[in-house]
């Protein structure tokens, strides 16, 4: 996959306030990185948040750059450059451009919220190819192309990497593509050039305030894929918001397009009846705008009901009959690391879950809550170099919900991991109040804190362990160690003798 266009060409899809020499130059490859230009490489300097690309356009001229695209005036030599009023939002429209628009040749779906958003995109994914379609996949746990799979670095890629993905989906037969769309992508314009068809929320609570400071700067970052949904090449477009949330309705106010509304309380578009739960799955009908459906689902507990509810209203705007959503629900088995059952012959459940924040902890929890015979012994921790402010409420969910809660480090990364568990142990001593009979446990070694609450279980108690989930390494100071929490639960199982 090759792509070469001229510099004059890319110029005419960015404000440009200045240019200078031939914008004729031919573009053979587009970058952000100095330490990947090649000869004829345009270069765009972007201010970061902790590094300045401006520094480094001399170091981009020196490694054979043809052209340079900035926003601050900076001297490149003789070479042609563009400077535009935000060289971040610039970075996609001119990746957009340069990769042949591919958002605007596929169907674009794009899933925010603070929770359940892997689970929502891998429901669509499965019932838009029910339709016969071929969909790519990007988001938290891998990057789907086809039958080529590529772990994830980040929920969204970079705007360059997220331009070249769509372009590789493109040439590679996909019609569609079904994407996690991150708050940090959509404020560091990462999705900038994307054009979307179907905007999906799913709910917002705390989570990245390290990064957005406010729960409203998180919101606001969050309503820039629903007031993107206007304008563009294409039509027929839809957001679909959980009106249960109370952030929902605002995004009802505010959005352009024409809105689906999901709701389990609330009456909405669409709605789930009869609920029924169990440790096996999930069944209910489903009331929606073309009429109703009886669901059957092997996905586990009432948040994926809502997951269920959004997904369906996607596959529906698509074109998707009520026969075919039922028919594919029913073939789902599960999502990598949500709520995923460890099973290696032993009579009491183990569950690994992505839950890292309060409110997908406390849904993890009220899940296990409504299916348990015996204890809930709960393992967990909070990672590093992030919001600390979710740790003590971390803690307190915890013991609200368990019998035995056992803590230990999640992705301690810079900080100290001694210093994290103590933050989280400010809610548990405070949860305890009310709930004194509550175990509890510090335990820093994660694989040693499974293997004591696999050791803990008896007959009908279910573990829990929450925070990785699908991740298959541990982050320790600045390296990366192979850590999966349903091998060590596996090996766990088998060192008590029993065997799958």
């Amino acid at each position: 996959m090759t792509f070469a266009t001229m510099l004059q060409v890319l110029a005419g899809h960015v404000k440009v306030l200045e240019r200078h020499g031939d914008l004729d130059t031919v573009v053979k490859a587009i970058t952000d990185d100095s330490r990947t230009v090649l000869s004829g490489s345009l270069f765009v300097a972007v201010q970061g948040e902790q590094v300045d690309g401006h520094r480094f356009i001399p170091a981009a001229v020196h490694g054979g750059a043809g052209a340079v695209v900035m926003q601050q005036p900076v001297s490149v030599g003789t070479i042609p450059f563009v400077r535009v009023d935000d060289s971040r939002k610039a970075l996609g429209l001119l990746g957009s451009r340069f990769y042949g628009d591919p958002s605007s040749r596929i169907r674009m779906i794009g899933v925010t919220g603070t929770n359940g958003k892997t689970t929502t995109t891998y429901v669509c994914k499965a019932l838009l190819e029910a339709l016969g379609r071929q969909v790519g996949l990007i988001g938290t746990v891998a990057y789907q192309i086809g039958e080529t799979i590529v772990p994830a670095a980040h929920t969204t890629p970079g705007a360059l990497e997220l331009q070249q993905l769509l372009a590789k989906m493109v040439t590679g037969g996909c019609s569609t593509a079904v994407m996690e769309v991150s708050s940090h992508a959509l404020a560091q314009a990462r999705t900038s050039g994307c054009e979307y068809d179907v905007a999906v929320f799913s709910n917002l609570t705390q989570d990245h305030l390290d990064f957005h400071r406010t729960m409203e700067e998180y919101f606001q970052a969050k309503l820039k894929l629903f007031t993107g949904l206007v304008g563009g090449q294409k039509g027929n477009k839809r957001a679909i918001v959980n009106i249960d949330d109370p952030y929902g309705s605002r995004i009802v106010e505010h959005c352009p397009a024409p809105v689906w509304t999901y709701a389990l309380t609330t009456k909405a578009d669409l709605c789930a009846e009869d609920v029924r739960l169990s440790l096996q799955g999930t069944a209910f009908t489903a009331a929606t705008p073309v009429g109703t459906v009886s669901i059957k689902s092997q996905l586990v507990g009432e948040h994926n009901v809502y997951n269920l509810l959004a997904a369906i209203g996607v596959a529906l705007h698509e074109g998707a009959t009520l026969d075919q959503v039922r028919e594919a629900v029913a073939r789902i088995t599960n999502v990598p690391g949500r709520f995923e059952r460890v099973l290696a012959g032993q009579p009491f459940t183990v569950v690994v879950d992505y839950a890292h924040t309060e409110d997908a902890l406390v849904r993890l929890l009220t899940t296990a809550h409504t299916l348990k015979t015996g204890r809930i012994i709960t393992v967990f921790g909070c990672g590093g170099d992030r919001d600390r402010g979710k740790r003590p409420k971390m803690g307190e969910a915890a013991v609200r919900y368990s019998d035995v809660v056992i803590l230990t480090s999640d992705n301690p990364r810079t900080e100290d991991p001694h210093a994290i568990l103590d933050q989280v142990e400010g809610g548990v001593i405070n949860a305890l109040r009310q709930r004194p009979h509550v175990q509890y446990r510090k335990i820093i070694d994660r694989r040693e804190a499974i293997t004591e609450a696999v050791r803990e279980a008896q007959g009908a108690d279910m573990v829990l362990i929450a925070g990785k989930g699908h991740e298959d390494y541990q982050i320790i100071g600045t390296k990366k160690h192979h850590f999966d929490d349903r091998e060590v639960a596996r090996n766990a199982i088998e060192q008590l003798g029993f065997h799958a």
